[in-house]
């Protein structure tokens, strides 16, 4: 028996119903912080129990002495590389911190300045003004 096209369509579309709200659940039971506010005890109980048993395994002293490893010898070349960074770091500083106190000095410049010169321009002109002139 031929299925028709409708027939498909709605086949399709319970399928991807039926994949929603399977996805939904799977979401909701998945969700560690909503599990985690539900049942606050045994979550708490179980980050214990997971504690102790990393405690035990010694992880951490065998990833401390891998890092070790891993690292010897590198502090010579570590240590240089860091004294270039740090002097580029103050150089760039310096510069800038140059750059902004000039920008300043010359703006306090400007600023001294254009008034003594229109002072010195306006009594030009007074003097001027008041001076007989003689034709």
């Amino acid at each position: 028996m031929a299925e028709t096209t409708a027939d498909v369509r709605r086949d399709i579309q319970l399928t991807h119903a039926r994949m929603s709200d399977t996805l939904q659940e799977l979401e909701k039971k998945m969700n560690v912080a909503q599990i985690v506010k539900d049942n606050p005890w045994p979550a708490l109980a179980l980050a214990i129990a997971a504690g102790v048993m990393l405690s035990g395994s010694r992880a951490d002293i065998k990833a401390a002495a891998a890092t070790v490893t891993a690292t010897r010898g590198a502090s010579g070349r570590l240590g240089s590389v860091l004294d270039d960074l740090v002097s580029q770091v103050v150089q760039g500083f310096h510069g800038a911190i140059e750059h902004r106190i000039e920008s300043v000095a010359n703006d306090v410049r400007r600023a001294i300045v254009a008034p003594l010169t229109g002072m010195a321009h306006s009594a030009l002109s007074s003097t001027q003004a008041s001076a007989p002139r003689a034709d």
